[in-house]
């Protein structure tokens, strides 16, 4: 049977060229929709791009078409168009009281239902509350699978556990040139840039699959800035974050497994390989209406959204004397500009060239907005994505739609990527109780 989607204005938002992921079914846009969309087309955010590029793209198929049957999107699909006259439907007024775009939507999805009983109408919108009021009338409804990953259980996690390791192949990383072939370990189909935590008996190792020499190589255990790492994932966390020949890497887990912190002390560590270093994490809280109501210019309002990276920081900073270099390092950083804090629309526009640029929170991020990112990346740049995919706070995103989790899942296997999924806490032995029993 034929579907008729109709769409919600946030998933315009999310993708303004979402109509042409629906094959060769028909689009509906309620004129509700466009009224939406009207108020986003000013400012630099994303979702304003989206609305001034979604107008751009439905401008151009002009004429009747788009009000009268349809207007062709292509060979081999179907068609769009704008649905301008509808009545509130009945079910809608008497369920719901206030009048408001949601519910003209839904009365537009009603419309549509009644008089289409050859065609399926289907409700597509990534707000969560809108699609149980669809099914709550009787309508089908949907999230918007296109950005989606399969699940994060099944995500990539940038390392494996080989307990039964060929003892000779084993001490062979022992030895120069602390390397030796993958097969030698029967390690099938190793991804670049792979951790791996080889054991046989009382012996073991922590190796990387190097993509250039196609052979696991050696990691050892080392500092960063006074950080020493704790465990095999944060070892392996250090190793990628200075590795100059990953341009990319990402960090996952959940709250005090030291995400940002190692991304910092690592920046530090190697910073005379970049001219500066970034750190930024996307402002999320209640779409940043409640900023207007902290004191202060903008700098003191933004303040308390990056406390957390300050924080960071201090602890870095804490290892050490008031007198040592170091100590006195990441002051002069700070004072001339080569340690930047900052949230993310301060960093949009920027050039991005020998940049070690660090994102935090990056579950916060709709995929579009994490390749805007990193296609600013200019030469000898190098970026870094940390955050929790079962931390997410902006409502429009999940687990399976967030921009990190969509980054893992479509760059594993790449040579200039790296990955690593952390899962102890080393906070503290109060956090890690509550992180995993509350």
């Amino acid at each position: 049977m034929e579907k008729i989607f109709v769409l919600d204005t946030n998933v315009i938002l999310h993708d303004s060229r979402c109509i042409f992921n629906f094959q060769d079914n028909h689009i509906v846009i309620p004129i509700t929709v466009l009224e939406e969309i009207d108020q986003f087309k000013r400012g630099q955010d994303p979702i304003n791009f989206h609305a001034r590029d979604f107008i751009r793209i439905l401008d151009e198929f002009s004429g009747e078409s788009l009000i009268n049957g349809g207007a062709q999107l292509g060979e081999g699909m179907g068609t769009v168009s704008i649905l301008s006259s509808y009545q509130d439907a009945p079910e809608v007024q008497a369920s719901f009281f206030e009048a408001k775009p949601d519910h003209r939507i839904l009365s537009a999805a009603l419309y549509l239902q009644k008089n289409s009983k050859r065609k399926q109408v289907v409700l597509v919108s990534k707000d969560v509350n809108l699609r149980l009021k669809a099914k709550a009338l009787g309508l089908r409804s949907q999230d918007y699978y296109n950005d989606k990953i399969e699940a994060v259980e099944k995500l990539y996690r940038g390392e494996r556990v080989i307990e039964t390791a060929d003892s000779a192949a084993l001490s062979a990383l022992f030895s120069p040139p602390y390397e030796v072939s993958a097969d030698l370990l029967n390690i099938e189909d190793p991804v670049a840039n792979e951790y791996f935590i080889l054991r046989n008996g009382k012996t073991s190792a922590l190796a990387c699959y190097n993509p250039q020499s196609q052979r696991l190589e050696r990691v050892d255990k080392i500092q960063a800035y006074g950080i020493l790492p704790r465990n095999a994932e944060q070892i392996f966390s250090l190793h990628a974050l200075m590795n100059l020949q990953v341009n990319l890497v990402t960090m996952s887990g959940k709250a005090g497994t030291g995400k940002t912190l190692l991304a910092l002390a690592a920046a530090l560590e190697v910073q005379q390989s970049y001219r500066q270093i970034y750190l930024s994490r996307p402002v999320v809280a209640l779409s940043n209406k409640d900023l207007g109501y902290l004191p202060g210019d903008i700098e003191s309002k933004l303040d308390p959204y990056m406390q957390p990276l300050f924080d960071n920081l201090g602890v870095i900073r804490n290892r050490f004397n008031e007198n040592e270099a170091r100590y006195k390092k990441i002051q002069d950083m700070l004072e001339n500009g080569k340690l930047e804090i900052a949230p993310l629309a301060y960093i949009r526009g920027r050039s991005l060239e020998h940049i070690f640029f660090i994102v935090d929170e990056a579950q916060n991020l709709t995929p579009h907005e994490v390749k805007t990112i990193i296609t600013r990346a200019g030469e000898g740049t190098k970026i870094i994505f940390t955050g929790d995919p079962y931390q997410i706070d902006t409502p429009y995103l999940d687990s399976r739609s967030n921009g990190l989790c969509y980054l893992i899942d479509r760059l594993h296997g790449q040579p200039l990527y790296a990955h690593v999924t952390l899962e102890k806490g080393e906070r503290s032995e109060l956090a890690e109780l509550a992180s995993n029993l509350l």
